[in-house]
């Protein structure tokens, strides 16, 4: 089993880019579907992206496509998300996940098929 943390949050304005890093602890991480999810003040924890063990496939939800990149190096354990051209509505605890389920492929977004969480880094911006 991984464990995760999270890394790379802050206060940012609007327009400007970051890149968030989630560093994985154990020998199985490239056996790891992996997810980002991030959750607003007040509303429900939602998906953002997701890349397969070796990164061949990649997920994204429809309200962050062209913005955000998710990569991963198997060789450092580490699952990243570049953002770009932040907005406001971007604001939220950014958390990564980490699942082996063959149906990750088909329903990356589905967050009771990730059986490891990180603990979560906040972005905030602002406008």
């Amino acid at each position: 089993q991984v464990q995760l943390v999270e890394s790379g949050g802050g206060l940012v304005q609007a327009g400007a880019s970051l890149s968030l890093s989630c560093a994985a602890s154990g020998r199985t991480f490239s056996s790891y579907f992996m997810g980002w999810f991030r959750q607003a003040p007040g509303k429900e924890r939602e998906f953002v992206a997701g890349i397969t063990t070796i990164g061949s496939s990649l997920y994204y939800a429809d309200s962050v496509k062209g913005r955000f990149t998710v990569s991963r190096d198997n060789a450092k354990k580490t699952v990243y998300l570049q953002i770009n051209s932040l907005k406001p509505e971007d604001t939220a605890v950014y958390y990564c996940a980490a699942g082996t389920s063959a149906r990750l492929q088909f329903m990356a977004g589905e967050r009771s098929l990730y059986t490891t969480w990180g603990q979560g880094t906040l972005v905030t911006v602002s406008s």
